[in-house]
């Protein structure tokens, strides 16, 4: 499904139903819009895991502009705060109010945007393996400790000039360092509707990867907050979702750290972190 938000067609997906049947009254769910990681990639990444929250939830999933399914839009949008600003406009397209929003990856940086822009629009975050700022020359030496130096240039090599070459590569040689244990199968991989033009324009230190800094503006978060990172990610180390935590300005946080746990906390640790979410998902307003 598509519908027009500040100028762009954006592609939707929704997993169930936002009244219920409750006995003799319908009762409402609380609605979660899933921010997917990337960029270049698409919403497809959220399936079917969250798909589990159905029972207490409506889920639905969308593709950033440049992005998946939705409009390619001018490479002029493809930034945090225009991703942002987009993430409300959909919710106000939809008539969603008080999402609980849960960014993944670079997800979690379009989340930092949005709550950052819209502050008291959210009924919740959920910041999975995300940062406020990135420090690359830690990214490098995170691969090199992961995967030896062969490992630990090709990141470096990747993220610092980022090319159609240098991706292909990173992601065949770097990508499988997230997980901290073997994936019996990469179909999701396989699943993605890639767009490589918007992370080469996103993506490493000389671009808005590098230069992004939501750290003096995390004190204007103030609603229920969860953050989640596994001790072993390499791409968004443990030591920026803790610069998150100390720095969102929200009473109700929880801060969990996986061990044994790389950079995809939901495949590293899927029950653990998906009973998490659930408990932050039925217990925010």
């Amino acid at each position: 499904m598509y519908t027009h938000v500040n100028g762009a067609r954006l592609y939707f997906d929704v997993d169930g139903e936002s009244l219920t049947p409750d006995g003799p009254q319908m009762r409402e769910k609380p609605t979660v819009i899933m921010v997917h990681g990337g960029p270049g990639a698409d919403h497809t990444v959220s399936k079917p895991y969250f798909s589990q929250l159905t029972d207490i939830a409506q889920v639905i999933y969308y593709d950033h502009r440049g992005n998946g399914r939705s409009d390619f839009s001018d490479e002029s949008k493809w930034n945090l705060e225009q991703w942002g600003a987009d993430l409300k406009a959909l919710c106000d397209a939809l008539g969603v109010g008080k999402p609980i929003v849960i960014g993944t990856s670079f997800g979690g940086f379009v989340t930092l945007s949005y709550a950052t822009q819209f502050p008291d629009h959210a009924g919740g975050l959920v910041l999975i393996s995300t940062a406020a700022k990135v420090d690359f020359p830690t990214v490098f030496q995170a691969f090199e400790r992961r995967g030896g130096k062969a490992i630990g240039d090709i990141a470096k090599t990747y993220w610092t000039n980022p090319t159609d070459e240098g991706r292909a590569l990173y992601r065949e040689m770097c990508v499988p360092f997230y997980s901290y244990k073997k994936k019996e199968s990469q179909d999701w991989l396989s699943r993605i509707l890639w767009r490589n033009e918007t992370a080469l324009h996103f993506n490493g230190p000389n671009n808005e990867h590098g230069r992004m800094d939501f750290r003096a503006d995390l004190g204007k978060i103030t609603c229920p907050a969860l953050v989640m990172v596994g001790e072993e990610d390499p791409i968004t180390l443990p030591e920026f979702s803790e610069v998150i935590a100390e720095g969102l300005g929200s009473d109700d946080l929880e801060f969990i750290r996986f061990q044994n746990c790389g950079h995809g906390v939901v495949g590293d640790k899927p029950d653990e972190a998906l009973a998490a979410i659930r408990r932050f998902v039925s217990g925010a307003p």
